[in-house]
């Protein structure tokens, strides 16, 4: 049982490696779309990415809610919603497949 684990442990850790590096969220909203063929492959790496930017936005918005308090004595309660919340929700549900940036 522990074996498992730890592969599960390991796999997961990898996932998320790989989906802090694969979307990239620019305030800029410009789509960088190149050949077909570049596209299909993005599109593909989605299958694995959204689950886990998925789980990167339940972890930011869990987060945001926990430091909230900090944040409304900071006064920075937007640029925290932003960062933690708005970003990966934008790069969860709003960016099409195989884009790499959220479409304004």
């Amino acid at each position: 049982m522990r074996r498992y684990r730890s592969r599960i442990a390991a796999l997961l850790s990898t996932l998320l490696t790989l989906s802090l590096l694969a979307t990239p969220v620019s305030a800029s909203g410009d789509l960088q779309v190149d050949s077909d063929r570049h596209k299909a492959g993005r599109m593909a790496t989605e299958i694995l990415v959204r689950p886990v930017s998925l789980g990167i936005t339940i972890l930011g918005t869990a987060a945001f809610v926990l430091t909230l308090p900090f944040s409304a004595l900071g006064g920075n309660v937007g640029e925290a919603a932003d960062e933690l919340v708005v970003g990966p929700f934008d790069a969860t549900f709003r960016r099409c497949l195989g884009c790499t940036n959220v479409e304004n």
